[in-house]
């Protein structure tokens, strides 16, 4: 009997939460980039207006409010709430008071939270002390919103700059916008569409050159050690 209820005394106990409690200790990103997918596929598919940025702006602050949760940083976390709620003041405003400058502040939330979530995502990572599978999530992740983070700097500039973004004469849509973003991060050097001003063609290099190195560095390093450890493992 001594035995059997030491066992029983050791056994994890079901209880409300308790899966949601692992999960969260475990840093199990796979949900982040889930939601990191469906806002690049938002901003993909919804049209250029107020509503649907409002839209975009709401599904930032709930990535960011998940990455804070799955990384566990929560000493930060009021802070994070703070410009959620920020952010999502700032969204309502845009749907009542339309404009470029409206717009452009928006952008600028936009952003502050993209670079909110890549640094909580990125402490997640790194609190974990290993390589295994949510480290390539989490990594990934990051790359994606480095990609998404550089289209709403771009609508910033277009919706607050005097002029034109683009030297074809046009600020082009949000997905103009997301395609050009991206293919600057793949440095595919299309050409169809380049940044008129000088903020923009500096950006577009900085976002080139942090593509790459990201690529040859973090995800190469990743990706190789993780491969080390599961031939290691056999």
């Amino acid at each position: 009997m001594g035995a059997a209820e030491a066992r029983s005394d050791t056994t994890p106990r079901w209880r409300p939460g308790a899966r949601v409690e692992r999960l969260r200790a475990s840093h199990s990103f796979g949900f982040v980039f889930g939601l990191v997918v469906l806002l690049f596929l938002l901003a993909a598919a919804l049209p250029d207006a107020s509503w649907a940025r409002s839209v975009i702006v709401l599904t930032e602050c709930g990535l960011l409010g998940t990455a804070v949760w799955t990384s566990g940083v929560w000493h930060d976390r009021k802070a994070a709430l703070a410009l959620i709620a920020l952010a999502a003041a700032a969204a309502v405003v845009q749907l009542v008071f339309r404009g470029n400058d409206p717009s452009g502040i928006v952008a600028i939330f936009e952003v502050a939270l993209l670079v909110a979530t890549v640094v909580v995502i990125a402490v997640g990572v790194v609190d974990q002390g290993e390589i295994n599978a949510q480290s390539i999530f989490g990594a990934v992740s990051i790359y994606v919103l480095l990609g998404m983070l550089f289209v709403f700097v771009y609508s910033a500039a277009a919706a607050l700059g005097s002029g034109p973004f683009f030297a074809q004469g046009t600020d082009g849509t949000l997905s103009t916008r997301l395609y050009f973003s991206y293919v600057t991060l793949a440095t595919l050097g299309y050409g169809d569409y380049t940044a008129a001003g000088n903020f923009g063609r500096t950006v577009s290099v900085i976002e080139a050159m942090t593509g790459q190195l990201y690529l040859v560095t973090v995800i190469a390093l990743l990706v190789g050690r993780l491969g080390v450890q599961r031939a290691d493992a056999q």
